[in-house]
């Protein structure tokens, strides 16, 4: 059985000053965003921003330099994270290879795949997706049914892969593929490979080598989500990201840096901020004390992640707290449109209205996805009953 701790940290000096830094640099290339596309928060994507993030040695911050980083500590990466989420900064094109993928090379893969896949991350040059969840698999990936046989030289990837973000767009997969088959234990026979979206002169392979995209439309009518399909695909050996069959305990590992970073109460921030400036114009006690509620969570929230990004930059595993944060964040963000709606008399619109009605529009119909990117309210829940012996 564990226990769970969230410490209290201390940010060092150099993380005020880089909070300085950021605030300065938005001004210069965020301030023209309307608050209806700062409210896509960290799925909103900019290729052209992502490259001026890497010029200023901000992707990849934590990792060594020999790959591009700059070798800073997780708290100066907390606190550049907090300062683009809060401005609605597009950092979705980035945002997978700089939160996980690099990461999960950096522990588990081979010299030859950080040299080839880190280093271009680090310029904004290089944007990853997540082949995780499959259809009839969701967040049980212990499910996981898309094959790689392996034959001479590598292997071959049969099956689907649901809800990819940004498969369209991305240059590299991070993908869950069943290698072999254990009645006894879902969990053994799972490996993950690196899969090459595009060729070394950036040019797309999707439609090509048996790897077939197809976008999902969304509620707003967004077509971020994707689906990937695998018809014997081909992979080389050089493609298998550590051990072969070891892929369950590296993606739980991964799935840590997923799950507690400041994305996970903040994605909906926009609507507070809307929320506080429509209260200076309409003043209300019910309006003060609902954003009183609202902010006492959030620091509470920003505590906790706080705390273990503490533990993420002292090398230790929190896993079960970051299960924690995801959960009670995705409560927070989701419980937001809602306080918002039984304060002021808006009506939540789409493509027309006040910055707060078209903000409250778009986050009634987005934020029902954030209980489920990252792993389902109810498997998190299981995580962390699991790991407090509970279960």
């Amino acid at each position: 059985m564990q226990t769970f701790s969230f410490d209290p940290v201390e940010m060092p000096p150099a993380a005020a000053t880089l909070r300085e830094e950021a605030r300065e640099f938005l001004k210069e290339h965020n301030a023209s965003r309307k608050p209806l596309d700062r409210a896509q928060s960290w799925s909103g994507a900019d290729p052209e921003f992502s490259r001026k993030m890497g010029a200023q040695g901000w992707i990849g911050m934590v990792w060594p330099k020999k790959y591009g980083g700059q070798e800073r500590t997780s708290f100066e990466r907390y606190v550049m994270l907090e300062e683009m989420l809060v401005a609605g900064a597009p950092v979705g094109a980035h945002w997978i290879a700089d939160r996980q993928s690099g990461p999960l090379l950096l522990n588990f893969g081979t010299e030859e795949q950080r040299q080839k896949y880190l280093p271009p991350v680090t310029r904004g040059e290089m944007f990853y997706c997540i082949g995780m969840s499959e259809p009839d698999s969701g967040s049980d990936l212990a499910s996981v049914r898309t094959k790689a046989t392996k034959v001479d030289g590598g292997y071959l990837i049969n099956g689907r892969k649901i809800w990819t973000s940004n498969a369209d767009k991305a240059h590299t997969m991070i993908a869950l593929f069943r290698t072999r088959t254990n009645e006894q234990n879902r969990h053994d026979g799972l490996s993950q490979f690196v899969v090459d979206l595009r060729d070394s002169n950036g040019n797309d392979l999707k439609e090509k080598n048996g790897i077939f995209v197809r976008p999902i439309s969304s509620m707003l009518g967004e077509k971020h989500f994707n689906e990937v399909t695998f018809e014997d695909a081909f992979l080389p050996d050089t493609a298998l990201v550590g051990s072969e069959h070891n892929g369950w305990s590296q993606v739980m590992a991964e799935l840590a840096f997923e799950r507690s970073g400041p994305e996970r109460y903040l994605s909906s921030i926009q609507l507070v901020i809307q929320m506080i400036k429509a209260l200076k114009d309409s003043p209300s006690p019910q309006g003060y004390t609902a954003i009183g509620r609202l902010v006492a969570h959030l620091v509470t929230l920003r505590q906790m992640s706080v705390s273990v990004a503490g533990k993420l930059n002292a090398g230790e595993d929190p896993a079960l707290e970051g299960s924690i944060v995801k959960d009670l964040g995705a409560i927070f963000e989701q419980e937001i449109p809602t306080i918002a709606q039984q304060i002021f008399s808006v009506e939540p619109t789409l493509g027309d209205g006040s910055d707060l009605e078209q903000v409250l529009g778009f986050l009634i119909q987005n934020s029902v996805s954030y209980s489920l990117r990252g792993g389902t309210r109810e498997i998190l829940r299981g995580i962390i009953a699991r790991g407090l012996g509970l279960r």
